[in-house]
């Protein structure tokens, strides 16, 4: 097992953590909160629970899933250290506005795939500015 594999939190099939500590959505095994996180509307007001599941010590996949369905991108900006959002993150950044952000990225990501995701989103942006300019 690599090292990587061994930091991967594990499926869970009953509620995060133990002794009922956990509340809301949290609460939910991996699969109902997936269910739930998929179920959101395009227009949903959910984006404060779906940053508790970012935050959360969920699989990796159910924090992914949560970050795509965020709204207002600017929440998960304090989240791109983590690799599996900084990936979700780049994709959705397409305003001049982001360029600075994206390059900064690219520079500093410790993670080869939101460095990557972040240089493809930052041609795509440029591009889109040269079209438009």
């Amino acid at each position: 097992m690599s090292q990587e594999e061994a930091l991967r939190r594990p499926w869970k099939e009953g509620p995060e953590g133990s002794g009922g500590g956990a509340a809301g959505w949290l609460a939910l095994s991996d699969d109902d909160l997936l269910f739930r996180i998929e179920a959101l509307g395009p227009q949903h007001d959910s984006d404060a629970v779906l940053m508790e599941v970012v935050r959360s010590e969920r699989h990796f996949f159910i924090r992914q899933e949560a970050a795509k369905r965020i709204r207002n991108s600017e929440l998960l900006k304090g989240h791109s250290s983590d690799r599996h959002i900084g990936q979700i993150l780049v994709r959705v950044m397409n305003r001049a506005e982001d360029v600075a952000y994206l390059e900064r990225l690219v520079v500093e990501s410790r993670h080869i795939e939101v460095r990557k995701a972040a240089e493809a989103q930052l041609r795509r942006v440029l591009a889109a500015a040269e079209k438009r300019g």
